[in-house]
């Protein structure tokens, strides 16, 4: 009787390690959390779908997130630093959202102080006849390419005018996270489409913005 109670303790005993040892491999392959997940999710009801952004090909440093900023423009400016790769909007009590952004070759053909003038929600592209001879397979967009998930001009673009005459400068959305931090083959200033949405909807017509290029 003894040894039958012995051994039913024993087996009992040598049982816990297994069940111990099998809940710590679960917590180290259960994969961790990334916040910014929702952060850049899946939009629907726009004209097209936007699929969620894989935020693996964006660095942390350029996630969108709100900073401490110390500047003396006013609050509702926007601030493009092409060196560095981000576009600040500029807060109250000393903060700024600040957003990614990849640089293409116009983008530091401008630089100085601006106005937002125009807005557009999935707008054409037309490219610059420059940007023709450049790149001959563009011909077929002479007189523009339609909206969508490959227009160069993504979801939204903001057109900048200085002194009432259109710089041929745009901040605009892509589809393509892993050119966010990057100089690009083409373009003027873009964020990803979640992140342009997101400008688009928190700068009215009339917004200051200040571009400033890399020495």
């Amino acid at each position: 009787m003894q040894r039958r109670h012995f051994l039913a303790g024993l087996t009992t005993m040598s049982a816990l390690p297994v069940i111990s040892n099998l809940a710590h491999a679960q917590q180290a392959v259960a994969p961790s959390y990334d916040p910014d997940v929702l952060l850049y999710a899946g939009i629907h009801g726009e004209a097209f779908d936007i699929p969620p952004a894989d935020v693996s090909l964006i660095l942390p440093g350029y996630r969108r997130r709100t900073i401490d900023y110390t500047t003396t423009e006013r609050p509702g400016t926007i601030v493009v630093d092409t060196g560095h790769r981000y576009l600040y909007l500029v807060a109250e009590g000393g903060k700024a959202i600040r957003y990614g952004i990849g640089v293409g070759r116009d983008g530091f053909t401008w630089s100085g102080r601006g106005e937002i003038r125009l807005k557009r929600e999935w707008p054409k592209w037309t490219p610059p006849a420059e940007m023709i001879v450049r790149q001959p397979e563009l011909e077929p967009y002479r007189n523009g390419m339609a909206p969508g998930l490959d227009n160069p001009l993504g979801a939204r673009a903001l057109y900048i005018f200085q002194d009432g005459r259109d710089t041929l400068y745009r901040v605009h959305g892509t589809n393509d996270p892993a050119t966010i931090g990057l100089a690009v083959s083409s373009g003027c200033v873009r964020l990803i489409n979640q992140d342009v949405i997101d400008l688009y909807n928190r700068v009215p017509v009339g917004s200051q913005i200040v571009v400033q290029q890399a020495a």
